[in-house]
């Protein structure tokens, strides 16, 4: 009983201090499009086999919940919906790199600077990836929307993770439906589920500690 009140006591001020709780999913989508033609055509696809392991399940802002989480994407399990596809992609790309897994680690996430003096919902958020025994630190521009989803895109040049061999031999094979060119930069997006509630609590002392206001988001 002690410990329950402890904790309500700990959120009401949390939230008195002009924060939230906020609580992700245990999920994680992440999807890709690659480029083909000299249009430069997109081609998108999701990785099916992702395991996440969020740095905290709650916590008052994104930094508490992102930074440290960690990921792991078996490149061997993709859907483009279209299974002739994946299986080309899968042995003639994919397969081509060294190692079975995209490893991902969140590093840091900025805000934008505020507008008009209110806090935004969008910034920076650092992801290191190591993928074909290469390991680099990528930008990926976060959006928060209103309905509670957390949106990530950024950009990868192949060269860098050192695919060109991979690069080359999905573009052989695919040669004719390419028209001759695979585009070396591919844009990346991940996305999950951050409910934010206990927003906006208003804690008045009279003859103990009372709850006198909750706009709890979840309840729009």
């Amino acid at each position: 009983m002690r410990k329950t009140l402890f904790s309500l006591v700990a959120l009401f001020s949390m939230a008195n201090a002009g924060g939230c709780l906020l609580t992700q999913a245990d999920d994680l989508n992440i999807s890709w499009k690659a480029y083909k033609t000299f249009a430069k055509l997109g081609v998108g696809g999701k990785f099916t086999d992702v395991k996440y392991t969020p740095n905290k399940k709650e916590g008052k802002n994104f930094k508490e919940l992102f930074i440290g989480s960690k990921v792991s994407i078996d490149i061997s399990k993709i859907d483009t919906k279209n299974a002739g596809r994946d299986k080309t992609l899968v042995s003639m790309f994919f397969g081509k790199l060294k190692g079975k897994t995209i490893e991902g680690v969140i590093k840091n996430i900025e805000a934008d600077k505020p507008v008009n003096g209110k806090r935004v919902y969008h910034g920076i958020v650092d992801v290191m990836l190591t993928m074909n025994e290469k390991t680099i630190t990528i930008p990926m521009k976060y959006n928060y929307s209103k309905d509670g989803i957390f949106k990530a895109k950024g950009t990868i040049d192949l060269f860098d993770f050192k695919a060109k061999d991979a690069l080359s031999s999905i573009n052989k094979s695919c040669y004719d439906l390419h028209k001759g060119k695979t585009w070396n930069d591919v844009t990346i997006e991940f996305a999950t589920t951050v409910k934010a509630s206990l927003c906006n609590v208003k804690i008045e002392s009279k003859k103990g500690v009372d709850e006198s206001k909750r706009d709890n988001n979840n309840s729009k």
